[in-house]
């Protein structure tokens, strides 16, 4: 029993850096293979991965601002750097969804153009008109709402996993697999938590913005494939993320 008790405690330490191994490319240590067993009880820790990089960002920020660079600049770069730590691959979701979900007449075509690594005209546009918003809403949030932005948009991806079916058996979702309700609720409290904590009601307000456009992605992709893959959550965190940035404008 004393075991069963020890391993369950480590299992739960072992999320954060699971979670950080999925949403990112930071240099982590090599993790034992039964840290991976259930992945997707990791995803209460996905609004942490915000965190820390909020924080590294945070730092850069400071630093931008020692050197007295622009505003423009020092969003840039923050936009530079946040891709580089998760290898662009919410980016990537947002251009495969973009091309798939526009670009196919039924779902099986969708989902083979989401699959094809090429991008189209669609994911081309899309991440033109992100990136834009993006690069705009960094130069003008404070940096609570810079965290804020990076922690609530993490929050929002479980949901969409615990809600919509798979929507093809391969790909990195359903590797994860279906979250527990207690997981998922975990996420949104924390995501929550640091809105609300960091900016007063304006968080309350991110917090709406980023349901209803988490939820507007998870109906339309259950309308157009069925449910939800990886690209599909992708396209959440980034779209979410955007929107904050943009409620949060002071």
């Amino acid at each position: 029993m004393e075991t069963h008790k020890t391993d369950t405690a480590l299992s739960w330490l072992w999320d954060l850096p699971v979670a950080a191994i999925l949403l990112t490319r930071l240099p982590l240590p090599a993790l034992p293979q039964r840290a991976f067993a259930q992945p997707a009880r990791a995803v209460w820790a996905y609004p942490l991965v915000g965190l820390i990089l909020g924080l590294i960002v945070g730092a850069l920020s400071w630093v931008c601002t020692a050197m007295d660079l622009s505003a423009p600049v020092t969003a840039g770069l923050i936009l530079g750097a946040l891709i580089l730590l998760t290898g662009a691959m919410h980016e990537d979701g947002l251009a495969d969804t973009a091309d798939g979900l526009w670009g196919g007449q039924d779902a099986t075509r969708r989902l083979e153009i989401m699959k094809d690594s090429r991008i189209g005209a669609y994911g081309v546009l899309a991440l033109i008109v992100a990136m834009g918003l993006r690069w705009l809403g960094l130069a003008d949030v404070t940096l609570p709402a810079l965290v804020t932005a990076l922690v609530l948009s993490r929050a929002m991806m479980p949901p969409l996993m615990l809600a919509l079916p798979h929507a093809r058996n391969t790909g990195l979702s359903h590797s994860v697999g279906a979250p527990s309700r207690g997981s998922v609720l975990l996420a949104i409290l924390i995501g929550a938590t640091v809105a609300i904590g960091l900016n007063g009601s304006a968080g309350v307000l991110a917090l709406v913005m980023a349901t209803l456009i988490a939820t507007m992605i998870g109906l339309l992709a259950k309308t157009k494939i069925g449910g939800q893959t990886g690209d599909i959550l992708g396209a959440t965190q980034l779209c979410t993320e955007i929107a904050i940035l943009i409620v949060l404008i002071p």
